[in-house]
């Protein structure tokens, strides 16, 4: 059975309300995914919603009609493991929400979840949803770790993050990466792309996490879940209206960091 893991204070005093689902947010939610809990609840509040957060774990179903937004955190390979036995349950109705167009988002293991298997370190390979094309396989002999940078040339937007995972993801011809490397490792290593973008759902290695260090992708996020639910004519405030301080403050960070 779901149960709410954090929500908006005084929902009432809001006009409009989001329901999130948090996808095995018991067991993968490792390296600060918590922090992008907070900052969708902080950017749908400053965007006039409400936020209730479920968390949907194992044994429990996942209604696609229920929810307005989906975020999937990361885990270690032993939670991946646990988890794989119980995704028969969520695959057809999760595969319903993201190909409606749906807004999610899914870091590190549950990025790696979505696609078709994980093979692990040892040379097990973990089935996982098949929603989308992607697959994933753990060399076993090294890690790519470090600060990362991308460019996203369809928003022209650029993105920074902290990456730390063995798994090599490789995408399929139906799948946008999130960006283009700038530096760091990315997917692979190999092939300069980090991150997916498949219709709404947007998948990334970032850590840290991502949402903080680049609001952007919280803001489409839950403005596409907003005109999703009450109507693509809501009019919204422009990120720059309302966060433009926040974002100039991320930059000077990462600027700082370079220049160490």
């Amino acid at each position: 059975m779901t149960y709410i893991s954090l929500q908006t204070k005084n929902p009432e005093n809001y006009s409009r309300n989001l329901k999130i689902a948090h996808l095995y947010g018991d067991l993968m939610n490792t390296y600060g995914d918590n922090g992008n809990i907070l900052m969708l609840k902080y950017m749908a509040e400053k965007l006039g919603a409400s936020a209730t957060f479920e968390i949907v774990s194992l044994e429990d179903s996942f209604d696609d009609a229920r929810y307005d937004l989906v975020f999937w955190g990361g885990g270690q390979d032993f939670e991946q493991e646990v988890i794989s036995e119980s995704l028969s349950a969520l695959t057809e109705p999760l595969g319903r929400y993201i190909e409606a167009d749906k807004p999610l988002l899914a870091i590190c293991g549950g990025y790696q979840m979505l696609g078709k298997y994980y093979i692990d370190a040892s040379g097990k390979k973990i089935v996982c949803t098949g929603i989308l094309g992607h697959h994933t396989e753990n060399p076993g002999n090294d890690r790519i770790i470090g600060d990362v940078e991308i460019y996203n040339a369809d928003f022209d937007e650029t993105y920074y993050g902290f990456e730390n995972h063995g798994g090599r993801t490789y995408l399929a011809g139906d799948e946008n990466a999130l960006g283009t490397v700038k530096y760091g490792g990315g997917n692979n290593g190999t092939t300069g792309e980090e991150g997916l973008i498949y219709k709404n759902t947007f998948g990334s290695y970032f850590h840290g996490p991502l949402l903080s260090r680049n609001p952007r992708i919280a803001y489409r996020l839950v403005t596409i879940a907003l005109k999703q639910k009450y109507g693509s004519a809501l009019e919204l405030p422009k990120f720059d209206s309302l966060f433009a301080n926040l974002e100039d403050q991320v930059q000077i960070t990462d600027l700082k960091r370079k220049s160490k």
